[in-house]
């Protein structure tokens, strides 16, 4: 009997999108738009300067574990109420993200995907758990 198995290769591509763009936002705002000037962008949005530092932890932290197959599920349920604060910011400025400011389109592909990585769980090629803190996650969210 031959058994065939089917890995999830769009869980993947899913996941490493996901958490690619995120990284990378994160370290957009470390390295280009600077901490102080993530900050003040925030301040002008009448957010306070805590909302931008979890903001760029969450982008660096989550998008990380997500790349890495950590904990995938739970980074992207994380990460949603984060991508529509982003939506919540770029609401105002049209749909198409390259109109003055970035529309809205962009961050809501994000909240899709951050809810389908969610969905599928890791793919293939995942580093799936870290031993030491995996006793404080709930079996639902290790995948």
């Amino acid at each position: 009997m031959t058994q065939h198995t089917n890995p999830n290769y769009g869980a993947l591509i899913t996941r490493i999108s996901l958490g690619g763009i995120l990284l990378s936002h994160g370290l957009l705002k470390v390295l280009v738009f600077t901490i102080p000037g993530t900050v003040g962008y925030f301040a002008s949005l009448g957010l306070p300067a805590i909302a931008a530092y979890l903001t760029i932890f969450a982008e660096i932290a989550g998008g990380t574990a997500i790349l890495l197959g950590l904990y995938t599920r739970l980074a992207s349920l994380l990460s949603i109420p984060l991508l529509l604060g982003a939506l919540w910011a770029h609401a105002g400025n049209g749909w198409v993200f390259s109109s003055e400011g970035g529309g809205w389109e962009f961050p809501l592909l994000l909240v899709v995907l951050a809810a389908a990585v969610a969905l599928q769980g890791n793919g293939p090629f995942a580093l799936r758990k870290l031993p030491v803190i995996d006793g404080f996650i709930p079996q639902s969210l290790r995948a």
